[in-house]
């Protein structure tokens, strides 16, 4: 039956992504706001599909620690949904992803339309030094940055892998509070693969890190805080799905 709801879901997921697309398809004249707004309303699309399909609930908490916009915003990644959180918490995030998203059909035609960062997963200094300018002018523009600080998903409970350049270099240039984001999504939504667990998705905006600090003193504090609230998630989330209290 799991397995059954969640290829329900991933027709739900994809779509409504193609109708969403196909029905806001006149925003691409307007404003990227209007588009930011449609993204928005598809996340909760999502949202509604997890829960009522695969018995998937989601929960934002931690909202009174989102500072004045524009901020860094740095997120634990287990999977596609994270993507789509920040423009739940963000006015008009931008998102650093791979440039290989713009070739997907309505995905990348989105990415476009509301200037996101996208960039080479070769990671040279040349796309560090690129990825630092885009961003840049979206913060001038008063937009959030995103980044996830992994590079890549993560499976839940994973030893993790964290690449400083990306999130040092943003944090150096943009100097914006950091605002750390832990989840336990993967438990309910594996980076590969169709099944959707049933049980409870959290994600945790954590109180702002503050702008400024160099890398060394950066990075154990980001690390080690947004960890500690992720691993806490997944003992939520596991005692959840267990049908006991954590």
């Amino acid at each position: 039956m799991t397995m059954l709801r969640s290829w329900l879901f991933v027709v739900w997921l994809y779509g409504w992504m193609a109708l969403a697309a196909m029905i806001y398809l006149p925003l691409m004249v307007l404003p990227k706001v209007a588009a930011m707004r449609a993204i928005g309303l598809y996340t909760q699309i999502i949202r509604f599909g997890l829960k009522h399909i695969c018995g998937v609930r989601t929960e934002i908490r931690g909202r009174e620690h989102l500072p004045p916009e524009p901020f860094l915003y740095a997120g634990k990644h287990h999977c596609m949904l994270d993507v789509f959180i920040p423009f739940l918490l963000c006015r008009e995030p931008a998102i650093v992803l791979k440039r290989e998203l713009l070739f997907y059909p309505f995905l990348g035609w989105y990415a476009l339309k509301t200037d996101m960062i996208p960039i080479d997963r070769a990671g040279t200094a040349k796309t560090l030094k690129a990825m630092v300018a885009a961003a840049k002018a979206r913060a001038a523009k008063g937009r959030s940055v995103v980044i996830f600080p992994e590079g890549t998903r993560t499976a839940p409970g994973a030893p993790p892998a964290y690449q400083p350049a990306g999130i040092s270099a943003l944090n150096k240039a943009l100097d914006l509070p950091i605002v750390p984001v832990a989840t336990n999504a993967g438990l309910c939504w594996p980076a590969k693969g169709a099944r959707r667990r049933p049980g409870l998705v959290v994600y945790e905006v954590l109180p702002p890190i503050p702008a400024g600090l160099d890398r060394k003193t950066l990075m154990p504090r980001l690390e080690g805080e947004l960890e500690a609230a992720s691993n806490r998630l997944l003992e939520e989330g596991r005692a959840a799905q267990a049908g006991r209290r954590p």
